[in-house]
């Protein structure tokens, strides 16, 4: 079969034919379809510091994806040959503390699909069945194919109660869009998002936020003071991973804000603290998605009518990944979908 490898510890990745994976008792074998390209598959591409340290060679790497089922384990009940799923890409350990208590997006034993082990970039992969999610019949393929990063999405936007409130969200990458589009349909009352990329804040424009900013040229201060906010926003949402963009975040929270934070910072930067216990602010970590609460509830948002397609901007076919590699490179995007059917 296909499969798009990092073949050895050095940047670029290939397009190469590799055995067909192993099913399990308990694993499904899925035919590829469509696969998301994400943020992680070009630092694992490019051979940076952090893949060096985190990813074996070789790999199959990727693991947005959806597929149909080609096949299922002798000892997998209730998914059949033929079903559209995609795949929860963290695999638990299922025996630590946080696992036992049902808290599996905290596990520390996690293997991650296209990290640690092998990924969806490829004809066909081999999860467990316990990983897999059933689509609704008719589900789009390219909105199915990424509904990994729009876990990561509604997970943050649903980590406070956010109907009613006022939204910052700073970083209007997929991911950061994705969140807007969840705070608007569970009711959030303004939703402002901010970037430094004209492309980006153009396509959150597209999207329907309240107001797209970049705060080169305009402070959130005046923002707020625009959409006639005395007391500051109520909800952050940290997406960009950068400390001056956090640092303008707390500084125009409410007393009592709470900010979810899944941008993943390059390196260690200071804030002031004193701003978060003066205003008494909560800073919560996020990471992937709650198993299997948000896949549930993107499959509720999607079927009641949000539509995260125009996220996606760009489509080639698997054959020509390294020009899709290059547009995600070049910022000039939103999501970038791989097509494998053809």
């Amino acid at each position: 079969m296909r499969a798009l490898v990092k073949a050895e510890a050095a940047p670029g990745l290939v397009m190469s034919e590799v055995p067909a994976p192993v099913v399990g008792r308990d694993d499904v074998l899925i035919r590829v379809l469509r696969t998301g390209i994400c943020g992680t598959d070009v630092h694992i591409a490019e051979w940076d510091e952090w893949a060096q340290s985190h990813v074996p060679t070789p790999l199959i790497v990727g693991h947005e994806f959806v597929g149909t089922i080609e096949r299922v384990g002798a000892d997998v009940e209730g998914l059949f040959e033929g079903d559209t799923v995609s795949g929860e890409g963290h695999l638990v350990c299922g025996r630590c503390r946080n696992c036992k208590a049902g808290r599996r997006v905290q596990c520390s034993r996690t293997q991650s699909v296209g990290v640690s082990r092998d990924g969806a970039f490829a004809d066909l992969i081999s999860i467990p069945a316990a990983n897999v999610w059933r689509h609704q019949p008719g589900v789009d393929l390219d909105v199915a194919a990424i509904f990994d990063p729009f876990g990561n999405a509604v997970h943050t936007a649903t980590a406070f109660r956010i109907s009613a409130e006022d939204v910052l969200i700073t970083g209007a990458g997929p991911i950061g869009l994705m969140s807007a589009m969840v705070a608007r349909h569970l009711g959030a009352r303004f939703v402002v998002v901010t970037d430094v990329s004209e492309y980006r804040l153009a396509l959150a424009r597209s999207v329907g936020v309240t107001r797209a900013v970049d705060t080169r040229r305009q402070s959130l201060r005046d923002v707020a003071a625009e959409l006639s906010m005395t007391e500051g926003f109520d909800v952050g949402f940290e997406m960009s991973g950068h400390g001056s963009a956090l640092r303008e975040m707390l500084a125009v929270m409410c007393h009592g804000g709470k900010v979810a934070m899944l941008g993943l910072p390059s390196e260690p930067f200071d804030i002031d603290w004193s701003t978060v216990v003066m205003n008494m602010l909560t800073v919560k970590g996020i990471y992937g998605r709650q198993m299997f609460e948000t896949w549930y509830e993107m499959s509720v948002f999607t079927e009641s009518g949000l539509d995260i397609s125009p996220v996606i901007t760009h489509r080639f076919a698997a054959a020509d990944f390294e020009a899709a590699f290059d547009v995600v490179r070049s910022g000039e995007c939103g999501k970038v979908i791989l097509d494998w059917s053809t």
